[in-house]
């Protein structure tokens, strides 16, 4: 990582230290959206698995870590704060919507 890192980095800025700094910055936070964003994404896929699946149980349990993971993210910066609520509110309503 550190030696594609370099490469990538000498390539695509100024020669300004700020520039610099600054490029190095962004390219961390890439990297951490990008974790939190997929940690979001697989989260709900497994809420909606078990919704296929008819499983209301499972589905709640899963729905209550979604929920937190999805809260994170968007604290975060990751995804965007009506897009957590949004998938939330979705996931909800189709967990409702299983007969017990």
């Amino acid at each position: 990582m550190a030696f594609v890192y370099i490469r990538f980095w000498r390539m695509s800025v100024a020669n300004h230290k700020s520039a610099i700094k600054r490029h190095k910055q962004s390219l961390a936070s890439n990297e951490r959206n990008r974790a939190n964003r997929t940690r979001a994404k697989n989260a709900a896929k497994a809420v909606q698995e078990h919704i296929l699946a008819q499983d209301k149980e499972q589905a709640l349990q899963q729905l209550r870590l979604a929920v937190s993971v999805l809260d994170k993210a968007a604290g975060k910066g990751a995804i965007h704060w009506k897009k957590a609520a949004r998938k939330i509110s979705r996931m909800q309503r189709a967990i409702n919507a299983i007969s017990a």
